[in-house]
């Protein structure tokens, strides 16, 4: 009797995609008297999951039109964007929309709640699209709301909650479709300092939990939180360091 066949190797299980990939992106606005401005400059740069990344840099440096562009919120004139494996720099603004509400959780300077329904309804919003039972869609509004510490004012309306508050249901509201990527653009920009620092570690403690986090803003000590600084000038990436000595060092 012949002897058993070896028993074939398991294949190594194919790597997982970044978060982020862009290659060679470019934004040129059109101006007047056939001027272009160049918002972005053939900027590269991966980011991996569960990275927590800061994206510095003065006025005029690109670091909003980079957000944009993350966020799907606005178009490359060329190179490429590839996020969680998809190519979105070539899809429609239908395809796009769909990435924005699945894919990406938006924390904004201004909250961008809705000022006459409550913290839950506010939370809940994004979900609607996605065609969800409203018992599940409810129940994942909670617990998103319960991540962020805010479980018992759920039922409150934006003007009946603090400042802190307010920005903890915008974080809640970015998490409940379970995104690959948490965007946050100058989070604690209308905040004071107490406040700030409660919700950078809210952050931190997002990012410990595996979420992916990039961050948009021009204070240090915020992005001092970051494991990786990403500095932009001119459009173009100036330098790109990581940090966690410097992140450990802001943290009680």
């Amino acid at each position: 009797m012949s002897p058993p066949a070896p028993k074939a190797s398991p294949s190594p299980a194919a790597p997982e995609a970044p978060v982020i990939l862009i290659e060679d992106l470019w934004r040129t606005y059109s101006m007047a008297a056939g001027l272009e401005v160049h918002a972005l400059q053939g900027v590269s740069l991966t980011i991996e999951r569960n990275e927590y990344v800061a994206i510095i840099g003065p006025s005029g440096s690109g670091k909003s039109t980079l957000m944009n562009l993350l966020g799907c919120l606005d178009t490359p004139t060329r190179g490429r964007y590839v996020l969680s494996g998809r190519t979105v720099s070539e899809l429609d603004d239908d395809d796009l929309a769909l990435i924005r509400n699945l894919e990406i959780g938006f924390v904004f300077q201004t909250f961008n709640l809705l000022p006459r329904t409550t913290a839950l309804h506010n939370v809940e919003l994004p979900l609607i699209y996605s065609r969800l039972p409203k018992d599940e869609r409810r129940e994942r509004a909670r617990a998103a709301l319960a991540a962020v510490d805010l479980e018992d004012r759920m039922h409150h309306k934006p003007n009946e909650l603090s400042g802190g508050q307010r920005q903890r249901v915008a974080i809640a509201r970015a998490l409940v479709t379970r995104p690959s990527l948490l965007l946050a653009d100058e989070p604690t920009g209308n905040l004071d300092t107490a406040v700030s620092a409660e919700i950078m570690a809210l952050f931190d403690r997002l990012h410990a939990e595996g979420n992916t986090i990039v961050l948009i803003t021009h204070e240090r000590d915020i992005a001092a939180h970051a494991d990786r600084v990403i500095a932009l000038r001119d459009g173009r990436i100036e330098s790109d360091v990581r940090q966690q000595h410097l992140r450990a060092a802001t943290r009680p």
